[in-house]
């Protein structure tokens, strides 16, 4: 029998503490599914999920991140159309002006109340907890859904 399990990937929420609010960094994919996005990626084979986010973070955006904290783990089977995902998400911090690369077909800093609404997978969810966590210092919570 051949088990199948979900492929790992990491998310990082990067603030730009060198700018007033500290907005976080979005990219707009090149590649299907089409749309805005958390920068992030695959976790490859004998990779730690920290240094995966750290060099997905490089590679999308052009910039050296330090991570803050693991904020929570998405793993709804429905998070990406492509394929059953599982997604550490980190908060970062960075300095500096993003360029996209890689798969970013561009890239744009954002406060709360400007986020697109043509987000990819499951970032919407991603945004709103943590936002929620950033302003009221409420952590998602463990859920089924």
């Amino acid at each position: 029998m051949a088990y199948r399990n979900p492929v790992p990937t990491v998310d990082i929420i990067i603030e730009l503490i060198d700018r007033p609010q500290r907005p976080i960094v979005l990219i707009e994919r090149h590649n299907p599914p089409y749309g805005w996005a958390i920068p992030g990626g695959f976790i490859d084979y004998g990779e730690l999920a920290e240094l995966a986010a750290r060099r997905e973070a490089e590679e999308e955006i052009g910039l050296q991140v330090e991570l803050i904290e693991q904020f929570h783990v998405y793993s709804d089977p429905n998070r990406d159309p492509r394929q059953h995902t599982l997604s550490v998400v980190f908060i970062a911090t960075a300095t500096g002006e993003p360029k996209a690369g890689d798969d970013a077909k561009g890239v744009g800093i954002f406060e709360s109340w400007q986020v697109p609404t043509n987000l990819c997978f499951d970032h919407d969810r991603i945004l709103r907890d943590y936002w929620r966590y950033r302003h009221y210092n409420i952590r998602p919570l463990l859920t089924s859904e």
